[in-house]
């Protein structure tokens, strides 16, 4: 029987309504400051936490509710006979119910230049240790932090005058939920703070439901969305979407690809992707003639793909785009007539991501889950240092092809390994991504690029372990050839390049990307 309950919120949705219903039920309610001025003033007879403890709120509300008459009314196992016996001697009453939502400190960090100060009078103390206390005795306690739960509660309370142990029990694992996120929160914004680039010795995460997805990878597979809790800049989960289906599990991961590659280029560049990987990147002076340059680097995979633009889409370019099926377009921005264009095509999920250009943080976490472990690593921020560069053939790349090798290796970053691009102009010919063996992903990205090939440079995302690449390049009239190098048969593959003229450079960074 809910007797006695302790209210105490910084979110008041629905609190008037839901206290005043328990006042229909003789519930006595405790509550603090700034709810308890709500209630009153509401018209809710309150009895304020000091008049309980007898002790005054001190230290500008940091200390309230941390006292035996709040934790002793809360723990007390009520069929205990010893509890029981020991509260009455020590003059608590026992608290049935506790309903708590904590300082906003999500709110408070999400805004602009927030000072450290600020944030940190915004962690909660006193809520987090009711809601605990409560949650652990659940059989006795019914803890509320949800305020979707309001509803459920009292449905409960109307049937049988009471919360039953089951509706307790899940309260209560929701309580443990919501304080290990706000403590994660906390500990991030921490740890950002420190800036200092460093792994910890236990690693927790708190990511917020997006949605509940039609279905996983494949349609018998049950999937949902998260976002990382805090400022996601640049990210697929801060997009907007415009026009549209709703977003499935492999639209979000491939449109998520196609972030990342888009975020290598500042001139005006188009990326389409595929399942994963880009099937036609292109450079140039504007939206339009990239588009156009991306298309025509292979229209057939990019029906039905996705595509992702650094600039507005105009209404000339939205012209182009509406001529085949797509998935999905992301950009900046839009005109108004482009949108009107692209909303023409009821199904094409049209997203806005304002800061598409964002870099993510140096710091993020490029993480992998595996069966019974997480992989984490930084993210891999670097294309290749300039200085390490190594001129290793006698034939030595012009400006032009030092520009196009530059951009294929964007591309190839970006590439499911083994992976080869070819490209010239800005302007991706060849695409050969995954593949078990080097050569066979040079053969495909080749085969992409038919007669187009001649003077073409291309770049791969690891060395190469024979010379038999640079063979397939020379019979395709590819010019030029950036790879990290590092094999230790690099020599052959030289050798192989002097003998049919091609220039070749190393980077010395690897891109693997699995």
């Amino acid at each position: 029987m809910i007797k006695r309950a302790l209210i105490s919120v910084s979110d008041k949705t629905g609190i008037i309504e839901f206290a005043r219903e328990l006042e229909k039920h003789g519930v006595e309610i405790i509550s603090t400051g700034g709810t308890a001025k709500a209630l009153n003033e509401a018209g809710v007879k309150v009895i304020n936490i000091s008049d309980i403890t007898g002790f005054p709120e001190c230290l500008d509300g940091r200390v309230k509710t941390l006292h035996p008459k709040v934790h002793g009314g809360l723990l007390a196992i009520r069929s205990n006979p010893d509890h029981m016996r020991q509260i009455k001697e020590l003059g608590i009453e026992p608290i049935d119910m506790v309903v708590i939502n904590l300082y906003p400190f999500k709110k408070t960090i999400m805004k602009d230049n927030v000072e450290l100060q600020e944030a940190i009078e915004n962690i909660d103390i006193g809520g987090p240790t009711m809601l605990r206390a409560a949650a652990k005795n659940y059989q006795d306690v019914a803890v509320i932090v949800d305020p979707k739960d309001y509803q459920i509660v009292l449905d409960e309370m109307n049937t049988s005058s009471d919360v039953s142990v089951k509706t307790k029990f899940k309260l209560a694992y929701k309580v443990f939920e919501h304080t290990s996120n706000y403590d994660t929160m906390i500990a991030k914004y921490l740890k950002d703070k420190l800036g200092e680039d460093f792994f910890p010795e236990t690693l927790t995460l708190t990511f917020e439901k997006v949605q509940d997805m039609r279905y996983g990878e494949n349609p018998h597979q049950k999937a949902v969305f998260y976002k990382e809790t805090g400022k996601n800049v640049g990210c697929i989960s801060s997009a907007k979407q415009l026009n549209g289906k709703e977003l499935s599990y492999n639209n979000i991961n491939d449109a998520n690809g196609a972030l990342e590659l888009l975020k290598e280029f500042d001139e005006p560049t188009v990326v389409a992707v595929k399942h994963a990987n880009p099937c036609g990147v292109a450079s140039a002076e504007n939206i339009y003639d990239a588009y156009i340059k991306t298309y025509e680097a292979d229209p057939v995979s990019i029906f039905g793909g996705i595509v992702a633009a650094n600039r507005e889409i105009d209404a000339k370019t939205a012209k182009e785009i509406v001529k085949i099926f797509l998935e999905i377009i992301i950009a900046p921005s839009y005109s108004e007539e482009a949108l009107s264009i692209l909303s023409q095509k009821k199904n094409l999920r049209v997203l806005q991501l304002d800061n598409i250009s964002a870099k993510l943080p140096e710091n993020s976490y490029d993480m992998k889950k595996v069966a019974g472990g997480l992989l984490v690593q930084n993210r891999n921020n670097s294309l290749l240092n300039k200085e390490d560069i190594k001129y290793v053939t006698e034939s030595k790349p012009n400006q032009a092809q030092m520009e196009d090798m530059i951009f294929a290796m964007k591309v190839v970053k970006h590439t499911k390994s083994n992976g080869i691009v070819l490209a010239r102009n800005k302007q991706t010919l060849g695409v050969g991504p995954g593949q078990t063996n080097r050569i066979m992903a040079a053969q495909i990205a080749i085969e992409y690029g038919k007669d187009r090939t001649k003077g073409a440079v291309l770049a791969s995302d690891a060395f190469f372990p024979f010379p038999d690449c640079v063979e397939a390049a020379s019979a395709a009239g590819i010019s030029s050839i950036i790879q990290p190098g590092g094999s230790l048969k690099d020599q052959e593959s030289i050798d192989a390049c002097n003998k049919r003229g091609i220039a070749m450079i190393f980077t010395g960074m690897r891109h693997f990307k699995h």
